[in-house]
């Protein structure tokens, strides 16, 4: 994590306060452009499927794949054809928008696609041009909803339902605009978007998620529980929650190693661990495994939304006429 990502979390300090001239000139230009669609000078695309977002007004992990994965199941359960589109940052493909498949690559589409691939075997399309994305879908398969793995802030999507995922532990930092802080959008946003819900939120709160982990799953796609202590590997908004998880289930860290979110992985990022045990999360697994070791493991995560988020869930679906009752 960078000194300005660092800053995010801090008190407020000489970083910040060089910074804030930029945040204000960037909620300038977003809020303006946000106006332009509010007033429909400017006019969002128009999506025969309805589209339901999944993102955060924050950089960084807040936990928003893990309830994708959740979203597609529930959504499966009420009979529903589901597609997904994503952004695929970190990506680098010769065409888009890109049908992921068996024979596509993080490389090309990006990591958090490859694992939704990995996990639901589903049709997913990535690229920059959302509308293209769902195009690609409409054209392909007869779907009855999409979900946008992310998305929030592109005004031009138009969407049925937006989920935004927060982070219970960081929030939303020092409160303010990127860069001088982690947000996209004020939190004003909040308040006009169909749930928030707290990624590790307390019980007693009304639309809460907890991320549990499964059991380690080595290269080879074997699960395996007996890993005793190994080195932690991370490319994600948050590491600390990841060692965290780790050192709870009683592996013992030889070291932990942060690099940049969606970071490409090569073989010689690992040439210093030689022949030990390394455990990193499943976005970044998704990245090695072509060059991956047996005695390498990823931690595999799954949400679970309590009953308030379902009930409010389902209530939305219904009350947009995606669901015509459960």
């Amino acid at each position: 994590m960078s000194k300005i990502e660092q800053s995010w979390y801090k008190p407020f300090g000489l970083i910040t306060l060089l910074l804030l001239p930029l945040s204000a000139l960037f909620w300038v230009v977003s809020s303006f452009r946000k106006y332009l669609y509010s007033v429909k000078i400017l006019k969002p695309f128009e999506c025969k499927t309805p589209v339901i977002v999944v993102g955060n007004i924050s950089v960084g992990g807040n936990g928003k794949t893990p309830f994708v994965l959740w979203l597609y199941g529930h959504l499966i359960q009420q009979g529903l054809s589901v597609g997904i589109i994503s952004r695929g940052y970190g990506g680098q493909s010769e065409n888009y928008p890109l049908l992921v498949t068996e024979l596509v690559d993080a490389q090309q589409a990006g990591d958090e696609p490859i694992l939704l691939y990995h996990r639901l075997k589903c049709p997913i399309a990535v690229g920059p041009n959302r509308q293209h994305n769902i195009d690609l879908l409409e054209n392909n398969y007869k779907l009855d909803v999409i979900i946008s793995d992310d998305g929030m802030q592109h005004y031009k999507m138009s969407r049925s339902i937006e989920c935004c995922i927060v982070d219970s532990e960081r929030r939303f930092g020092n409160g303010f605009v990127m860069p001088a802080g982690p947000l996209r959008e004020t939190t004003k946003r909040l308040q006009s978007v169909d749930i928030v819900i707290e990624n590790g939120g307390e019980a007693n709160n009304s639309y809460t998620l907890k991320v549990s982990n499964l059991r380690l799953v080595n290269s080879s796609d074997y699960a395996k529980n007996d890993v005793s202590e190994a080195h932690a590997i991370s490319a994600i908004g948050n590491p600390k929650r990841f060692e965290n998880s780790l050192e709870a289930q009683d592996i013992t860290l030889l070291s932990t190693h942060h690099f940049r979110d969606h970071y490409a992985y090569t073989v010689d990022d690992f040439a210093q661990f030689g022949d030990d045990c390394i455990i990193m999360t499943e976005k970044d697994a998704v990245k090695c495994k072509s060059f991956a070791k047996p005695n390498w493991y990823y931690l595999p995560v799954d949400a679970e939304p309590n009953d308030s988020v379902i009930n409010r869930l389902n209530s939305i679906l219904k009350e947009k006429g995606i669901l015509n009752g459960l």
